[in-house]
């Protein structure tokens, strides 16, 4: 790997870069609870060679908003499938806005 692989990776979302400690620190929280957003299939860790859970910066976005919910006295399970909700909801939001403006045009609506 080149120092220019290595540099690409700071802004890659997707690169899991943080230990469970370090994402725990992070966010300011426990490793239980990132364990727990781990069994509620929320986030899923991506292991290191020795079976280490490593994060990304994306799902420690998730486990924050996941977080706020849960500190406002939400079950995490509900909080969870909430954060699940709205990430579906945002991706439901931007099909339509794509199919709106394919629409405008004239043009049929691209397929995924």
């Amino acid at each position: 790997m080149t120092a220019d692989d290595s540099f690409g990776r700071l802004d890659d979302d997707d690169y899991p870069a943080y230990t469970m400690g370090r994402a725990a620190e992070i966010l300011g929280t426990t490793q239980a609870f990132l364990r727990a957003l781990g069994e509620a299939r929320l986030i899923t860790p991506l292991r290191s060679a020795g079976g280490h859970r490593r994060y990304s910066r994306y799902q420690l976005r998730i486990a924050a908003r996941a977080r706020e919910i849960v500190d406002q006295g939400t079950p995490i399970e509900a909080a969870c499938r909430i954060v699940i909700l709205e990430d579906q909801l945002e991706e439901a939001q931007r099909l339509n806005a794509e199919y709106r403006r394919a629409a405008d045009r004239g043009n049929p609506p691209p397929t995924s």
